[in-house]
This record gives structure tokens, C-alpha cells and sequence, in this order.
């Protein structure tokens, strides 16, 4: 499912950073549509630029609007985010209901400035609102902060791929056969330190360390470093 249908708005931003770090937060999650209304900072500026790191072309494609309802023409549906209840006759979602959405539409995420947020007129405009859910003491979050938090969620929605994470083609998994001759050699110097003390309990001692070494998938170079150590065992004078 295409990603380009979803805009994110920001609705008066007061610091350059959050819109730089917003911008951010979108690339992070495969999502391009910036749109600004009324900045406090200029923009674009560049503290901006530097916050978004690697998301300037966002911030060179975001679409500027000196008016809030300018802004939303071209929109199916619209969601204004919100930490405070609303005495209004709308709809209300929290994040983990954003899978009743239907994200084939051109959909808008609004977002209100850092001081204030969105004003009831500006709620208006919406089709719902949605909060994120958090410490009901300490609800205000960080205006990136909330972004990223919707962007992931939306993203773990559309994107259906799954994510898998290999190892290295550089890491070669250890042979059981390599396993059993490291095992030998610090038997053999735990031995001879008196390790198995008493040795009525040596038989289960080993039992546990083969579960140990077996149950771990130790590579052939982590292999070679326990060699090493057990090795050095031998070193020591006995008592």
C-alpha cells in the first residue's frame, strides 16, 4: 500500500527544531507529505535543514500556507491530534484504533503548536480527534515526540513486509564437533585446578556445562575466544 496518500500538518510551529525533527521522523517511516501553516520560525531556515538531517528534501517539498483552512482542500479525512478532552459532538480515537481507518483515502494528521496545541475551530475542521495514550498526570508530549509515535503506528499498519534481520555472511556458526574440542580442553583444565570439588558432583557439573555450551550457537570465532581462556586455566598453579 502507497504511503503518499498520508500528509502530516503542523499546525503554527514555534521552534525550528521540532519542524526539523519532524521532518526526520517522517523519512524514518517512509512518509513524505510535510505541510506547514503559519511557522513562527522563517521558513525554510537552517536550523531546520540541520535538524532534519537526512530529510531535507521533505522539508524542500513541504507545502506552505499562511491559513489553516487553506491548507485542507484536498483532503478525505482529517485527524486532529489532542491530549484534552473536547465537550464536542465528535468522534474520538486513541493510536491503537488507527487500524479502523481507511488509509486508501486522502488523509491529513493535524498538529497543534507546542504552546497551545489545536483551538476548538481548528478541531472543527476534523472528522475526529485522537490522543495518544499516556501518564494521565503528564499528558503534553514533545510535538516530534508525537509525530513519530503516530508515524509508527501507522507504519506498522501498511507495512505488511517482514522485517528480517540476518547475520552476517562473515559469521560462521561453530560445528558441534568444535564445540566438543573446546569442551575437552577445559575439562582437562578444570581438572587440573580441582575445579570438580566435590567429585561425587563432576557427572552433573558436566551435564550443566554441556547444556551450556550446546545450547549456545557460539560462532567459530567466539570459540576460538573461550578456547583461549580455558586454555589459560592451565596456567594456573594448583593449590
Amino acid at each position: 500500500m502507497s504511503f503518499s496518500n498520508i500528509s502530516f500538518i503542523l499546525n503554527k510551529p514555534q521552534l525550528s527544531e521540532n519542524i526539523g525533527a519532524c521532518a526526520r521522523a517522517m523519512k524514518n517511516f517512509n512518509f513524505s507529505n510535510l505541510v506547514i501553516i503559519n511557522p513562527k520560525p522563517s521558513f525554510p531556515n537552517d536550523k531546520i535543514y540541520a535538524t532534519s538531517v537526512g530529510a531535507k528534501e521533505i522539508i524542500k517539498n513541504a507545502k506552505l500556507y499562511n491559513k489553516f483552512e487553506d491548507s485542507l482542500e484536498n483532503f478525505d479525512y482529517l485527524i486532529a491530534t489532542s491530549s484534552r478532552f473536547r465537550n464536542k459532538n465528535i468522534k474520538h480515537i486513541n493510536l491503537n484504533e488507527l487500524k479502523k481507518i481507511d488509509f486508501k483515502k486522502q488523509i491529513g494528521f493535524i498538529f497543534g503548536s507546542e504552546a497551545s496545541g489545536l483551538s476548538n475551530y481548528e478541531i472543527s475542521y476534523a472528522n475526529c480527534t485522537m490522543s495518544i495514550p499516556s501518564n494521565e498526570k503528564f499528558k503534553s508530549l514533545n510535538l516530534s515526540h508525537s509525530l513519530i509515535l503516530v508515524c509508527q503506528s501507522i507504519f506498522s499498519l501498511l507495512y505488511k513486509k517482514k522485517i528480517n534481520y540476518n547475520k552476517s555472511n562473515k559469521i560462521k556458526k561453530g560445528s558441534k564437533k568444535q564445540i566438543q574440542v573446546m569442551m575437552d580442553q577445559c575439562l582437562k583444565n578444570l581438572d587440573k585446578i580441582n575445579f570438580f570439588n566435590p567429585r561425587e558432583k563432576k557427572s552433573i557439573m558436566l551435564e550443566n556445562l554441556r547444556n551450556i555450551f550446546y545450547r549456545m550457537e557460539l560462532s567459530e570465532k567466539e570459540i576460538r575466544i573461550l578456547s583461549s581462556v580455558f586454555a589459560s586455566l592451565a596456567k594456573k598453579k594448583v593449590d
